[in-house]
């Protein structure tokens, strides 16, 4: 039985042709030790990184694991929810949504939360084309939109109910946090590299009954 680490075939066997060939020529030729000890690190590296980009998988052993040394990118200290700044310069926040998980880029230049289809339709969401045509603004030009609204929005300790949202198969597969769930915070600041968002009223991580 084999288990799907989620690594590409061929990277699996570059790695274990690398490593076969290194066992081999160290052995024979011992001034090459240096060198293949070097290989085998950033191997070694290589692998480490794929594993982290695929945590999800490996819950909740390599999330504890991440916990304690501190490389979550998303994190409860308090009462306040931290997110570190992405590779991409962007902050990602991991977000649920009456009940689906999402990773949802955080836009304080948007005035509303926009759900892509594929989000709304697994939130179960009813979109409904309101009296006045929703039309935006966006980066790929002028576009319409259908509105809905969340039941429950968490982020960690935080819980907002009944969040309007607008929705369009234009958004693609981003999901974006605006203005309109931010502005229900008690605060929000960047410090450093670092998103910190603070609810009037934080809930519990094992149980949340009342909106932030």
């Amino acid at each position: 039985m084999f288990v799907d680490w989620g690594i590409p075939t061929p990277l699996l066997l570059v790695v274990v042709a690398i490593v076969v060939a290194g066992i081999v020529a160290r052995r024979r030729v011992p001034f090459l030790r240096l060198a293949i000890n070097l290989v085998s690190w950033l191997v070694l590296g290589g692998l480490l990184l794929v594993v982290l980009q695929q945590r999800e998988q490996f819950d909740p052993y390599i999330q504890r694991a991440m916990q304690v040394l501190n490389l979550q990118d998303q994190s409860v200290v308090g009462d306040t929810v931290r997110i570190r700044m992405s590779p991409d310069g962007h902050f990602w926040a991991r977000v649920t949504l009456d009940g689906v998980s999402r990773r949802m880029l955080v836009d304080s230049g948007a005035t509303l939360t926009a759900l892509s289809t594929d989000t709304a339709r697994a939130a179960g969401l009813r979109p409904s084309a309101p009296v006045f045509p929703v039309v935006l603004n966006t980066a790929n030009g002028m576009i319409r939109a259908q509105t809905g609204r969340v039941k429950t929005l968490e982020i960690g300790t935080i819980r907002a109910d009944g969040i309007p949202v607008v929705i369009s198969p234009a958004f693609g597969e981003t999901d974006v946090l605006g203005m309109n769930f931010l502005s229900r915070l008690k605060s929000w600041r960047v410090e450093g590299s670092t998103l910190i968002l603070e609810p009037h009223h934080p809930q519990p991580l094992t149980h949340r009954s009342s909106p932030a």
